[in-house]
């Protein structure tokens, strides 16, 4: 697994991984209603990764069509940002890619300073929405019951963020305790440093080079979302 430390302007980092998302794999049956919750937002998580807008009818198929393209692009990006740590789960040594004006120790610190606040960050919410999916899945479900055919949005949605907290906070958690780090320096990620400075048609045009070089097919969504707080 390729890791990339991405410089959004000159200290600011940002932790970036092109592998699309793998899913859990269990010898047993999925049993329970949490286990089956979590293999219909896993089948979710797969089928957003692999959703192409620009094959969508949405902008002529009706209401719902269009309420499903929403949707999909909201789960599609939440993939994107999630992707790295719910990879990291089940990797043991991993490739760091970092700009080549960081040392290798510098590089490390700045991937387990990353690790450790996601790791915080995740670590509060997934108690947060754990609570609200029960909330709704046991206040909501016999309404929803009464409706067949009909989803339980609000516990959806809160199951989805659930899972999602969860699997991240048990990637940032194996990144500092059990990955080991194999720092690599790359003269193309120091191009980035100065990038957030460009005007918005240059920079574009500059990213989208950058991650033809790098073999990145993802990175440029990534970094025009992650880069705007900069602007």
């Amino acid at each position: 697994m390729d890791v990339f430390v991405i410089p959004v302007g000159p200290d600011r980092y940002e932790l970036y991984c092109d592998q699309p998302f793998a899913r859990e794999r269990t010898a047993t049956p999925v049993r329970g209603i949490i286990g089956r919750l979590r293999q219909r937002i896993e089948d979710w998580l797969r089928t957003a990764e692999e959703w192409d807008p620009s094959s969508s009818a949405g902008s002529t198929g009706g209401r719902l069509a269009r309420l499903h393209d929403r949707v999909m692009a909201w789960v599609a990006e939440r993939v994107t940002e999630q992707r790295l740590l719910w990879n990291l789960r089940r990797e043991t040594a991993v490739t760091a890619a970092h700009p080549d004006y960081l040392s290798a120790d510098q590089a490390i610190a700045t991937i387990r300073d990353a690790l450790r606040k996601d790791l915080e960050r995740h670590q509060y919410w997934v108690w947060v929405d754990g609570v609200l999916f029960v909330v709704t899945f046991v206040a909501l479900g016999p309404l929803f019951l009464l409706i067949p055919g009909v989803a339980n949005l609000p516990a959806l949605y809160f199951g989805f963020r659930t899972v999602g907290h969860w699997y991240s906070r048990r990637g940032a958690r194996h990144g500092l305790e059990w990955v080991q780090w194999v720092p690599q320096p790359s003269p193309v990620l120091s191009e980035l440093r100065d990038v957030v400075r460009l005007t918005p048609e240059v920079r574009e045009r500059r990213i989208e080079d950058i991650a033809a070089r790098l073999h990145l097919e993802r990175f440029a969504s990534f970094y025009d979302r992650i880069s705007k707080g900069c602007l």
